[in-house]
C-alpha cells in the first residue's frame, strides 16, 4: 500500500471547527506549518488537549480565536515566560480552562489506546485537583481497601503532531518520543506532518521499534522545516530568537496580531 501524501493545508482541512485536538508539547513533535494553516482557514472552537503540556502552537491557536477549551498539566512558553495568550483568555474567561496533571492526561488516553473506560492513578489523592474535575472519580481499591482515583479514557477526535519520517507506506517513524504513539493510538484520528519520506519500508528496518505503523496514521503531510521555530529531533534546533520576539510581541494583544499577520504571510 501507498500512502497519499497532503500538503499542510489539506491535513489542516481535515481538521473540523469544534474538534478535540490533541497537540504535542514544545520538547517533542509539533506541527507548526498546519497550526498556521488552521489560523488561515479560521478554525473556530478547537478543543485543545495538552499531551500533557501546551506551549506555542496552543497559544497561537488561543490567540488567533480558534480555541474553545483547553486541557493541560500547563500552558507554557518555557524558557521564555507565561504563554500570554493563554493567560489573557483565562483571566478573560474567553476559553474554558480544564486543569489536569501530567500523569492524568496520559494515564486517560492511555485507557482509551487500550480500549478501557478508565484507569486508576496513584499520587493525585490530597490535592484540590480534585475538587476542580467531576469527570474524576475517588473509589475504594477493591483489592487493597484505600482510596484510590480513577480517570475516564480520554479519545480525542484529531492527534496532531510532526515527526522527523514517513515512508511510502505512511508509516512514521517517531524515534524515543513514545507520546505521539500513544496519542496516535488513542484518538479516532492521527494526522502528521513530517521532514521526509523514504522508499526504505520503516517496518523492515532498524528504526521499526520507534515506529508508529500507517494502521494507526490516517494522513500525512511533507512538510519540511514544518515544526520551525520548535526544534525537531536532531534535525534542526528551536529558533529562540523568533520564540523570544513571540513571547515581548504577544504580551499586548496589538502586539500579538502583528506578529500573527508577519508570520501568516511568511513561507
Amino acid at each position: 500500500m501507498t500512502a497519499t501524501l497532503l500538503s499542510a493545508e489539506a491535513l489542516a482541512a481535515r481538521i473540523p471547527d469544534g474538534a478535540s485536538l490533541a497537540l504535542a508539547p514544545d520538547y517533542s513533535g509539533c506541527a507548526m506549518a498546519v497550526v498556521r494553516e488552521l489560523v488561515r482557514r479560521g478554525a473556530r472552537d478547537l478543543r485543545l488537549l495538552g499531551v500533557p503540556q501546551l506551549g506555542l502552537q496552543g497559544d497561537i491557536l488561543i490567540g488567533a480565536g480558534c480555541a474553545a477549551s483547553v486541557e493541560a498539566a500547563a500552558v507554557s512558553l518555557g524558557e521564555h515566560g507565561f504563554a500570554p495568550c493563554f493567560l489573557r483568555a483565562a483571566q478573560a474567561g474567553s476559553i474554558m480552562v480544564r486543569d489536569s496533571t501530567c500523569p492524568a492526561i496520559h494515564t486517560a488516553l492511555t485507557a482509551a489506546e487500550r480500549g478501557i473506560p478508565f484507569m486508576p492513578l496513584a499520587g493525585v489523592i490530597g490535592s484540590d485537583l480534585i475538587a476542580a474535575r467531576p469527570d474524576w472519580r475517588v473509589i475504594d481499591d477493591p483489592f487493597g481497601g484505600s482510596p484510590v482515583l480513577v480517570v475516564p479514557a480520554q479519545r480525542p477526535d484529531i492527534a496532531l503532531f510532526h515527526a522527523e519520517t514517513a515512508d511510502a507506506e505512511g508509516n512514521v517513524w517517531i524515534g524515543v518520543r513514545r507520546e505521539l504513539m500513544t496519542m496516535a493510538h488513542a484518538a479516532r484520528t492521527a494526522l502528521v506532518s513530517v521532514e521526509e519520506t523514504v522508499a526504505d519500508r520503516l517496518l523492515a528496518s532498524d528504526r521499526a521499534a520507534g515506529m508508529i505503523p500507517s494502521i494507526y496514521i490516517d494522513a500525512v503531510a511533507a512538510v519540511p522545516g514544518g515544526a520551525r521555530p520548535i526544534a525537531c529531533g536532531d534535525r534542526y534546533p528551536a529558533d529562540q530568537g523568533m520564540l523570544a520576539a513571540y513571547a515581548e510581541a504577544a504580551a499586548t494583544g496589538e502586539g500579538f496580531r502583528h506578529f500573527l499577520d508577519r508570520w501568516l504571510a511568511g513561507p
